[in-house]
């Protein structure tokens, strides 16, 4: 297993520089009148070496070493610059994505969202930031400022896999969420129970 892991971590150190990467893109549509509102960006990694490795194998890693914030600020930029070919007039889509507690500790993070925004042309306010609960517990003062900035500049917040953690409904009142998006565990057995 640790030779497996050395291996992955390699061949993940130079997955940016070699066009390994790609940004997918799950629509999100209204459920009411069926209209494409937005999409959320997710990251998948195809290595000739190693094949096609499932985010759940290699986002742990990258965040266990660091390279996350790398990988973290391509995909931001990457969505931002993607969805802001989709925009139209009258029919604005945004692009949800998915920010990891290691690039919220970084204070560099307003900046790199603003700069990306700067750079693709994309409204502020077509861009959604999702955090876990996990993010919402560690240091909850400076996160909150955090947010608070980002909220500042336009930027739409969902709070992702809510019910996973230690959810608390105090969190919705006390963090600006545009967006709640509950865990599966709490709706798989819906239809009987």
């Amino acid at each position: 297993r640790a030779i497996e892991h050395m291996r992955m971590e390699a061949q993940l150190r130079h997955a940016i520089e070699r066009d390994e990467l790609q940004v997918h893109y799950q629509p999100l549509v209204d459920s009411g009148t069926g209209r494409l509102v937005g999409a959320e960006a997710l990251l998948r990694w195809s290595n000739p070496v190693l094949g096609d490795i499932m985010p759940d194998q290699f986002i742990p890693l990258a965040e266990e070493t660091g390279l996350i914030l790398p990988i973290g600020d391509w995909v931001l930029r990457t969505a931002c610059r993607q969805a802001a070919t989709w925009q139209r007039p009258g029919h604005e889509v945004f692009v949800a994505v998915n920010i990891s507690g290691k690039q919220f500790q970084k204070r560099t993070l307003v900046d790199t969202v603003r700069s990306s925004l700067e750079d693709s042309g994309l409204p502020a306010d077509c861009l959604e930031l999702e955090i876990t609960e996990s993010v919402l517990l560690e240091h909850t003062q400076e996160t909150l400022s955090i947010i608070q900035e980002l909220e500042a500049l336009g930027v739409g917040f969902a709070i992702d896999d809510f019910g996973t953690g230690f959810s608390s409904l105090s969190y919705l009142r006390r963090f600006p969420f545009d967006t709640l998006k509950i865990d599966r565990s709490f709706i798989k057995d819906l239809h009987e129970n």
